[in-house]
């Protein structure tokens, strides 16, 4: 089997040019995935690793995460009264924003009964599958 270089050269420029994390091409019988990594490969002796840590980003709370790639809405339109709003108490299954993934909005529901203690994401900021929305206690 012969590696076309071109596709990966190609598709590690949409990594970086879209900031993606992970990307793949399907064509025919061919499947190539690329993806990036932050952990580093070493070869040989093993050095060991000093972590800093750093506390400022401990979640504390339930993390209510995108089911999809799409674009978020805080609202159902524009100038309209956000589903989500700090300090608002919320039920399970009450919807917290909208992801708009090709052309369709999708709800997107709170997986817990409490109240929003964050929204970490902007109004019509795309948003990745898996990405923290917002943040619930």
């Amino acid at each position: 089997m012969k590696i076309n270089k071109n596709i990966i050269k190609e598709l590690t420029d949409y990594l970086n040019e879209f900031n993606l994390t992970e990307i793949e091409y399907t064509d025919k019988d061919t499947k190539i995935k690329v993806s990036k990594s932050n952990q580093a490969v070493s070869v040989g002796a093993s050095v060991p690793k000093i972590l800093d840590v750093d506390n400022s980003n401990v979640v504390s709370g339930t993390e209510v995460k995108s089911p999809i790639i799409g674009t978020a809405y805080l609202a159902a339109e524009p100038g309209a009264k956000k589903f989500a709003a700090v300090g608002k108490k919320i039920k399970k299954g009450e919807t917290v924003m909208i992801v708009e993934a090709m052309k369709t909005m999708n709800h997107v529901p709170s997986t817990v009964d409490g109240i929003i203690k964050e929204i970490c994401v902007e109004d019509g900021q795309p948003v990745e599958y898996g990405q923290t929305i917002i943040i619930v206690e």
